[in-house]
Order: C-alpha cells, then structure tokens, then sequence
C-alpha cells in the first residue's frame, strides 16, 4: 500500500476523530463557533457517531498492510465525501453563508479528491 494513502488514512482518522468527538459530546457549542444555525442536536450527535465510526475505519486502514484489505474502505470514503460536498454545495450556493461553513466544504473537497484519486489508482 502506498505511503500517500497511509497518510492520506492517518490524517482522515484525526480529522474524523477531532470534529466527530465535537459534534457527539458538544455539538450545540461546536456549530455556534461555526456560525452553523439552527442547530438539531440529535442529529449533530448521531453525524458525530459516522464521523466517528469512520474515523475508526480510517485508523484500521493506516493499519492495513494490503491494499485489498482497504479497497471497499476507500469506496465508502469517496462516496461519503463527494455526497457531503454536494450537499453542502446546494446550500452554499443557494444562501450566504460564513467563510467557516465554506472552509468545511473546502475539507471535505480536499477529502474528496484524495478519496477519488487513490480509488483510481487501483494498482497502487
């Protein structure tokens, strides 16, 4: 497995971990420095536990020794990422937002295309 997807993998479990710990313990303080509003703490929470969960899965593929091990992984990281992106997008676009919600699309884009470019590197 190639070192660039390793790091790629390492740096998507902090991330994952920092912002899914914030949204699962605080997330009403966490989205106000945001500037992120209406704030649904359920739903912040429950985001926090995915955010998590990948974060684990991504800690278990900087682990991995073979690429076939983390195939599907990096599939599923893609996908979430190009979707958050879409999504985000639609909003952004559609309403003023703060610069904070745009540097949060920004991650997920940067995300994205790492995800997207290891995917079509298959033989790496």
């Amino acid at each position: 497995m190639s070192r660039g997807l390793k790091v790629t993998f390492l740096i998507h479990a902090v991330v994952a971990l920092i912002f899914g710990l914030l949204l699962l313990v605080i997330p009403g303080r966490f989205l106000l420095l945001l500037r992120w509003w209406p704030i649904d703490t359920i739903t912040s929470r429950v985001f926090g536990a995915a955010l998590l969960a990948l974060a684990w899965s991504s800690f278990r593929g900087w682990q991995a020794t073979e690429r076939v091990q983390v195939a599907i992984l990096i599939e599923l990281e893609a996908v979430f990422t190009v979707l958050a992106c879409v999504g985000l997008l639609r909003h952004l676009l559609a309403a003023h937002y703060p610069i904070q919600i745009w540097l949060l699309f920004a991650l997920f884009l940067v995300f994205a295309i790492a995800w997207i470019y290891f995917l079509v590197r298959r033989g790496e």
